[in-house]
């Protein structure tokens, strides 16, 4: 056999075993499949959370337009009566500022706080949307005071239980307070802190909001 057959031979050797190392690197990539987010906001409206709201409102925004195009978020007005005020794209910013600025406006009589109404409204869209094949998370923007109503409040002996059903149905739920007193917020970490675990439940007074939305979109994948 001449020096050139052998040469031959040994390159097609050599060539064989480089497209035998790349398919088996090829084989062993896994590409990250993207999962649309839904954003569920629980924001404050009452007369007590007032004097925040706009900044509150400014938030909400800023936390939108870091999302995806494809994340979809709905907006639930928590005051005397808890209900949705927005659903859809998160970067419809116009729809998004309309809505706030026309069903979060003072109202005296409004003085109440359905959060555990807008909880369970919260918490229930939640699974519905993990079944849609979204990644889920509830954002309650406000400072947690409870008003009114005894019955639309949340029941904090029990609030562990409601959420620990909703993660069954939807493993994805991630869930953030913000804007709420340190001793507020140490209650929301004493209840939900076990069923959630550190990395799915944040939290945050105004102090720290601007680090909280980096760390947020984090855990959701963005």
């Amino acid at each position: 056999m001449n020096k050139r057959a052998i040469k031959l031979i040994l390159v097609i050797i050599v060539t064989f075993f480089i497209i035998c190392l790349i398919f088996s690197g090829l084989k062993n990539i896994k590409l990250d499949t993207f999962v649309p987010a839904s954003v569920i906001f629980v924001v404050d409206s009452s007369a007590s959370n007032q004097k925040n709201l706009n900044e509150q409102k400014k938030f909400v925004k800023q936390v939108c337009n870091r999302l995806d195009p494809e994340d979809v978020i709905k907006i639930i007005r928590v005051s005397e009566e808890a209900y949705l005020i927005y659903e859809g794209s998160s970067h419809h910013t116009k729809a998004i500022s309309d809505s706030m600025n026309e069903f979060t406006k003072f109202d005296s009589k409004d003085w109440g706080t359905a959060y555990g109404v807008g909880l369970d409204k919260a918490l229930s869209f939640a699974v519905s949307m993990q079944k849609e094949g979204y990644k889920p998370s509830i954002i309650v923007v406000g400072d947690l005071e409870n008003e009114g109503d005894i019955d639309k409040q949340i029941n904090w002996n029990t609030i562990h239980n409601q959420v620990k059903s909703a993660l069954e149905k939807a493993p994805d739920l991630v869930m953030m307070f913000v804007y709420a007193h340190p001793q507020k917020l140490d209650v929301v970490k004493t209840k939900l802190c076990p069923v959630l675990g550190e990395t799915k439940l944040l939290i945050s007074t105004d102090q720290g909001v601007d680090k909280i939305i980096n760390k947020f979109l984090t855990t959701i994948g963005r």
